[in-house]
């Protein structure tokens, strides 16, 4: 059930009229949105919600469980039990296909016979994203950080909420249990933040993300076809699209979360202005890029034991951050790729902070060069990211150029119309350092920045539904 279909605005409007029609039965409010969260991912594929079952049930007793025990052998069992179960249902429909591929290759190159095995698996929608989402919540129980729900209802609706279920934002139980257990009060800032939300979402994805897609499928697609500037316009295509599709799902995510007077955290937050790695990874898919930081860059150590240990928990975050986002090659060199651009920049992070003063003056100067330059760096990583084997990696970096061709004046005039109010509005939030910064405006301004946006969604957005591109992670 795609954000965009009729049959979601539908669905949608339904359970929201008998959500506020339960306004003051906050049992009865849960249960609606369970089950309304079990019909929005059951029209996927309803087999797959025993996987979500499965997960819940192991998750929320292996919590309680692990708050009424304090033998330390026995809690580091409960929490093995639920990181193996939840890493193995993920890594066996996720993965099982990638390593056996890889691992008989790898036999046939030393020398020994093998047959592939691989299996005819289907990706269940979301898996990545709850997956991640249940494991925070018993490993905060068993750094003693949370307090376990004590309600099976209310931690299914933690780990199923419709909004944020299949492309995040990965919610972490201390926001958003605690917001399941009490009643709540939808606030008139609520429903003007969560509408803006919902109308920028949709622009993003239909207008911004969909009408990219067309350049960036053409280019990447037939890759050996361009050459020069088409193969620079095809990557940035790609990177709005990317952007557009992604960060638009989770506006959409927030206001409908918003509407029924939840708060879900920002998962982007005007990336593409980062000056640095570590800048760019605070500002785009920021709940996976924390969770990473927080339970698996930490545990390895951090930045506690030296510069090459530091190095070292970098690179293997990303790695992995790489091959979160799916089981192809390309996503580990994406991920290592950002991974070296983070030691880089940490290397010569002192080395930065030596520039003289009198440098520093040129301060918006300085500013703008270090965002064109991540930008920069940013789209070679996309170019990793979209591309499908190692040698499309290597033809296109090698013929990037800007040299045109015939069809490069279409293209720049398709990706500038769809970009050119993405970036005004992109460069008013920026400086004003508030992402709702429309929902402030006077009246008169408002509803002219609101009807354009509508007017460009009437006339420039795509018609035919669309997957949301992180579906598939």
């Amino acid at each position: 059930m795609l954000f965009q279909s009729f049959v979601f605005v539908r669905f949608f409007l339904l359970c929201y009229i008998l959500y506020l029609l339960l306004a003051r039965n906050l049992k009865a409010q849960n249960l609606l949105l369970l089950i309304a969260s079990y019909i929005f991912y059951g029209f996927w594929d309803w087999r797959f919600l025993s996987l979500l079952w499965l997960s819940t049930i192991i998750d929320f007793f292996v919590g309680k469980f692990l708050a009424q025990t304090e033998d330390i052998r026995r809690r580091k069992l409960l929490l093995a039990i639920s990181l193996v179960s939840n890493l193995s249902i993920l890594g066996f429909f996720k993965y099982f296909n990638f390593f056996a591929t890889n691992f008989s290759n790898l036999l046939n190159f030393v020398g020994l016979q093998a047959d592939t095995i691989t299996l005819n698996i289907l990706l269940p929608v979301g898996i990545s994203f709850y997956t991640f989402q249940t494991l925070s919540y018993t490993i905060d129980i068993y750094r003693r950080k949370l307090e376990p729900a004590k309600s099976l209802l209310n931690f299914g609706v933690y780990i199923a909420f419709f909004p944020q279920l299949v492309a995040g934002p990965i919610e972490r139980a201390t926001n958003l249990i605690y917001q399941v257990t009490v009643p709540r009060k939808i606030k008139a800032s609520q429903i003007n933040a969560g509408l803006f939300l919902i109308l920028w979402g949709y622009f993003k994805k239909l207008v911004v993300a969909d009408n990219a897609a067309f350049i960036a499928n053409q280019v990447f697609n037939n890759y050996s076809d361009y050459q020069g500037l088409d193969l620079i316009i095809g990557t940035l295509a790609f990177t709005l699209q990317i952007y557009g599709d992604f960060s638009g799902y989770s506006d959409i995510a927030r206001g409908l979360a918003k509407l029924m007077g939840f708060e879900l955290m920002v998962n982007f937050n005007l990336p593409y202005f980062a000056i640095n790695p570590k800048d760019f990874w605070s500002r785009w898919h920021i709940s996976l890029s924390s969770w990473l930081r927080d339970y698996l860059y930490i545990t390895l150590g951090g930045n506690r034991h030296g510069k090459l240990n530091t190095y070292r928990n970098l690179t293997l975050t990303m790695l992995l951050g790489g091959l979160w986002h799916g089981a192809a090659w390309n996503f580990v060199l994406w991920g290592g790729f950002h991974g070296l651009l983070l030691v880089f920049y940490r290397f010569f992070e002192l080395q930065f902070n030596k520039i003289n003063l009198w440098q520093r003056k040129l301060s918006l100067f300085y500013l703008l060069a270090q965002m064109l330059l991540m930008f920069i760096l940013t789209n070679l990583g996309w170019i990793i990211f979209r591309s499908s084997s190692l040698e499309q990696i290597s033809y296109i970096f090698t013929n990037l150029g800007f040299t045109p061709s015939d069809k490069s004046f279409y293209f720049w005039k398709d990706l500038f119309l769809i970009a050119f109010p993405l970036l005004v509005m992109q460069i008013f939030q920026y400086l004003s350092g508030d992402l709702l910064i429309v929902t402030k405006l006077k009246l008169w301004l408002r509803v002219p920045v609101y009807s354009f946006l509508v007017i460009w969604l009437v006339v420039f957005g795509v018609r035919e539904s669309v997957e949301f591109i992180y579906f598939q992670f």
